[in-house]
């Protein structure tokens, strides 16, 4: 991240919330005043960085990028009891904000997608415009029931530390799901399916293990 001229620092959105963003260093903003910004939104396995880790050093060549933790995730915190994605673009917004960012693009994976486009509905003076995949407007529970179904789960909490995955494609959220997403967003709107790609999940190695737990990137 030094290399890509990026760091970390922490915000103060109101007293008793503060986020963790990691954004251009004094020397690359002086150097890339002229850059669009490019906001990167994690999902729920991880945190921002280990999220787009990959990501950030080639998009930095031509954006300034701004990767937050959401509330709950690093060292990101809050002592106020909401917890929708309503209330993480409200701190997102007014973190950005803090850091000068007037006009942005946003790109966001699964539940990151759900708060970007609850940040587009009420802040469309900010959110230029929006890549998104692996999500959907809002995870309903019909979405949520129907989503478990097709992977054999009974809860969230059992999918998120399975035994063993199977399948190639997104089983949380399928492509005719994407296509209602479509729909909604209108003309605007671009679909791309990617072949052999899916949600991702950790696995935890068997606890017996002599070399102890281990976690992989397994496709859902």
């Amino acid at each position: 991240m030094k290399l890509a001229s990026v760091r970390p620092q922490t915000v103060e959105i109101e007293p008793g919330t503060v986020m963790n963003f990691w954004d251009p260093n004094e020397a690359a903003t002086k150097k890339g005043k002229n850059k669009p910004a490019l906001v990167l939104l994690h999902g729920f396995a991880t945190d921002g960085i280990l999220t787009w880790q990959f990501q950030v050093p080639f998009l930095t060549r031509k954006y300034a990028v701004y990767v937050p933790d959401f509330l709950f995730f690093g060292v990101s915190f809050t002592d106020r009891a909401e917890r929708s994605p309503e209330f993480q673009a409200e701190c997102l917004v007014k973190g950005l904000m803090k850091l000068g960012v007037e006009r942005c693009i946003v790109v966001g994976f699964s539940y990151g997608g759900m708060v970007g486009f609850k940040m587009a509905e009420l802040w469309p003076q900010l959110v230029e415009s929006m890549v998104v995949s692996c999500s959907v407007l809002a995870l309903t529970q019909s979405i949520s029931r129907d989503g478990l179904e097709r992977i054999g789960f009974s809860s969230w909490s059992d999918c998120r530390l399975p035994n063993s995955v199977k399948g190639e494609n997104d089983k949380i959220f399928n492509t005719e799901i994407a296509h209602n997403l479509k729909e909604q967003l209108g003309d605007k709107a671009m679909l791309r399916l990617i072949d052999k790609a899916g949600h991702t999940s950790f696995n935890w190695s068997d606890p017996a293990s002599t070399t102890g737990a281990s976690r992989k990137f397994l496709p859902l």
